[in-house]
């Protein structure tokens, strides 16, 4: 099994690499700061959003599953649904109209 950084670490850590890419995001929703699921919004700043969500595989690799794009009322709504069963969820949003959030990159 490969070891995991606690979310809350993982998480300054995405956004300080964001940052370095002149890329905005902010924290939408803290969960727990050791184990908590993350998700991530990409609004694309034309009222379209995306929502990507990290599992891990049975390696212990994580994989960012990714929803289509959609009017960012229903993104909301589904994180609004998410947070209903797991208060623990972060929620990181990410606003870039040309959709990169970076985490296809290696060590996120």
């Amino acid at each position: 099994m490969i070891p995991r950084l606690a979310s809350g670490v993982w998480v300054a850590a995405y956004l300080a690499r964001l940052e370095q890419a002149g890329i905005y995001a902010h924290v939408m929703h803290r969960g727990d700061g050791t184990a908590g699921a993350i998700g991530v919004k990409v609004a694309l700043m034309n009222g379209r959003a995306q929502l990507l969500t990290r599992r891990y595989d049975f390696e212990g690799q994580a994989v960012w599953d990714e929803t289509g794009e959609a009017e960012e009322p229903e993104v909301d709504a589904a994180i609004a649904r998410q947070r209903g069963y797991d208060p623990d969820l972060w929620v990181i949003e990410v606003e870039d109209p040309r959709g990169r959030h970076l985490l296809g990159e290696d060590g996120l």
